[in-house]
């Protein structure tokens, strides 16, 4: 059993000691088999409302039926502290509590649609440079031991702008190098196919014949990326690399595995991408959230309005 896993396990634990903890349970059953989510979805889901089941349990609410409008704002204020984002994501977890209770015929009726998130800035994501993702991209060398793997990473998360949960879950049946295409799958296992460049093709290939032998274990399965003991890839692994050869390029601290994410469709969109082609690369469900990076190239939105604006 990995790391998470056990994390999940002792929230259940804790859960089964709370009034509402049979319920939120059965909703974490419902989010891991019926909605396909992530295991990292269901930890903080499960975090989330185990905080929610204590206070409850606090105010003497020991059954959803009881629980009114005001209990759930009195929780939010308990959480004064967090951010914005943050307590948007505890007031989500319990709307959909009340839902799935709702859909299982717990309840009849609820009141989760006067429920209002807190308001939120639009964070503008942070975006390198060309230039400083290719000195990213080159920073692997023969001195690194395993510079084939790293490498091949590095480009293929540049070039397909997937999460870092979906590369350390891909399988080397996902990737098709003579077409140029990856397979992700995405939150709730929802699939796409995103192109593959010709140069992040190349790595991948170069580490699949002179790296990935050497490093497979009977253990290995058939996982693309593998760590020096044989096992997949995980996400933590992932940022370890992306931050090594970023700090060797010289570039931001800040830089993460999902600063490549915003890379590729800033980049792609100031190339001339249109939103829908990105919508679908990126495997967004609401368009609005694509729309976040016509907000970052300035330079485009710069000519668009020399051209188009009847005043120079």
């Amino acid at each position: 059993m990995n790391k998470l896993n056990v994390q999940i396990q002792n929230v259940r634990k804790r859960l089964a000691e709370q009034p509402l903890g049979k319920i939120v349970e059965q909703f974490l059953d419902y989010l891991l088999v019926e909605a396909g989510l992530s295991a990292n979805t269901i930890l903080a889901y499960g975090r989330d409302l185990l905080e929610f089941s204590r206070f409850c349990r606090s105010r003497n609410v020991h059954r959803l039926q009881d629980i009114q409008p005001s209990a759930v704002y009195q929780y939010l204020q308990t959480r004064r502290g967090l951010s914005e984002a943050s307590l948007s994501r505890h007031l989500v977890a319990v709307k959909m509590l009340l839902r799935f209770a709702v859909l299982t015929g717990l309840l009849k009726e609820t009141f989760i649609d006067t429920l209002e998130s807190p308001k939120q800035w639009q964070k503008l994501p942070a975006v390198c440079s060309k230039e400083q993702i290719f000195a990213l991209l080159d920073a692997p060398g023969p001195d690194d031991p395993y510079w084939f793997r790293d490498k091949a990473v590095l480009e293929l998360l540049y070039a397909t702008g997937a999460r870092a949960a979906e590369v350390a879950a891909l399988e080397i049946k996902d990737v098709n190098l003579s077409v140029g295409y990856v397979r992700c799958f995405g939150k709730g296992r929802k699939e796409r196919i995103v192109p593959l460049g010709r140069l992040a093709a190349q790595a991948v290939q170069t580490y699949l014949e002179n790296l990935r032998p050497q490093l497979a274990k009977p253990f290995s399965g058939s996982a693309l990326f593998l760590s020096r003991t044989g096992r997949p890839l995980d996400r933590i692994e992932l940022w370890r690399i992306v931050k090594k050869y970023a700090r060797r390029a010289g570039l931001p601290k800040k830089l993460t595995v999902h600063t490549l994410r915003h890379c590729f469709a800033s980049h792609l969109l100031a190339g001339g991408a249109d939103l829908r082609s990105l919508q679908e690369m990126l495997g967004h469900a609401d368009i609005r959230t694509t729309q976040i990076y016509t907000h970052v190239d300035h330079n485009r939105l710069k000519a668009i309005h020399r051209k188009y604006h009847p005043r120079p």
